[in-house]
């Protein structure tokens, strides 16, 4: 068998492509499967990494105000039907799977043009404006959140299943007091974890004034990745503090299993991927969603786990350093509702999320 996998972009885009990848070789040893991404995306470095094939295609999102650069990537949209049409009929998929991105929008909507079967995941709880569109060309539309249903046009509806996000096997493996061991934790000691995504958080790190001297007087054990973007300009400001040996700030988190399996609360951004595993393994959370992503979708994905029990959203315009102290110590010594919370999350988390999507998708194989 062939598939084709298409995402990119982001990391949010890709990682999904790449587990629905691994599930199909898990199970289909012999198949064959083809990533189709652009050279700029973060696809270009990671796919190859995974031992997996790629084909580039030039492709770029539309602005939404009319100009001359629009102009050019109509054009460029309209090469890249082309290009995806000869790289389809030269590998000649069974199937065709779209994980968010522009670059998906061509090879999808070619592929269903062609009579081949094709499915789509969408990762956000506000579907991004390339699944919308193809929602109505697929055979499949595989959501992460069941509010997301909503928002897709009409001629979707029947087409919609919810499989949630994948997760990766370290995180849906890792133990907490095995973990809280790892990292030399007390079974007693709070543990606190800022993660604003990759990238890191500018505006998280900036509302952490207040909390950071409580936090080091307290004792309370944390994990701080600032992004190493902004890594010097944190320890410029917060430098002057005598951390504890399970106090640590980083530029970037290598071991996000631990970490996370072994936190008391989670403060973090509202991306997709991140929001799948803090609900896999049920963290309660304190959502800060980046206000500049497309469609604000990262403010649906908060709030719809705020709904749920599982979280306390802050957006960005309401996050200062006095709305983050009250919230982190609010919680952290409210053992009660850091449980309650801690259940309401693993409830609204799937950790089938992959078994899910490769049964969806087995009927096209």
């Amino acid at each position: 068998m062939k598939v084709i996998l298409s995402g990119g972009g982001t990391g949010g885009h890709v990682y999904p492509a790449i587990a629905i990848a691994n599930k199909i070789k898990e199970h289909n040893p012999d198949a064959e499967i083809l990533f189709v991404g652009t050279r700029a995306g973060i696809e270009s470095e990671i796919v190859p990494k995974y031992g997996y094939d790629i084909e580039f295609i030039d492709v770029q999102g539309f602005k939404r105000k009319i100009d001359l650069d629009n102009v050019k990537r109509l054009l460029k949209f309209l090469k890249s039907l082309g290009d995806s049409k000869k790289i389809i009929k030269k590998f000649k998929p069974d199937l065709v799977i779209g994980t968010g991105g522009y670059v998906s929008g061509s090879v999808v909507l070619k592929a269903s043009k062609m009579g081949i079967s094709s499915c789509i995941h969408e990762q956000n709880s506000f579907p991004g404006m390339t699944n919308k569109m193809l929602s109505k060309n697929v055979d499949l539309v595989m959501t992460s959140f069941e509010d997301s249903h909503k928002r897709f046009p009409d001629q979707a509806k029947d087409k919609l299943f919810f499989t949630g996000n994948p997760v990766r096997d370290d995180i849906l493996k890792a133990d907490k007091m095995e973990s809280r061991r790892i990292l030399g934790l007390t079974e007693d000691e709070k543990m606190l974890l800022v993660a604003g995504g990759s990238g890191g958080s500018e505006e998280i790190n900036d509302a952490l004034k207040k909390v950071m001297p409580k936090l080091v007087e307290d004792r309370i054990a944390f994990t701080i990745a600032t992004g190493r973007a902004y890594y010097d300009k944190f320890m410029k400001d917060y430098g002057y503090l005598k951390y504890g040996p399970n106090q640590k700030i980083l530029p970037y988190l290598d071991d996000m299993a631990n970490n996370l399996a072994a936190a008391d609360l989670v403060i973090g951004s509202a991306g997709a991927i991140s929001m799948a595993e803090m609900t896999a393994i049920g963290v309660p959370a304190i959502i800060i969603p980046k206000a500049y992503t497309a469609e604000n979708h990262q403010e649906y994905n908060a709030k719809s786990l705020e709904r749920a029990g599982g979280a306390v959203c802050i957006t960005e315009k309401e996050l200062n350093e006095d709305s983050l102290y009250e919230n982190i110590f609010d919680l952290l010594y409210d053992q009660d509702r850091l449980d309650d919370m801690s259940k309401a999350s693993r409830a609204f988390g799937k950790r089938d999320a992959i078994e899910l999507i490769y049964e969806c998708i087995s009927k096209f194989l």
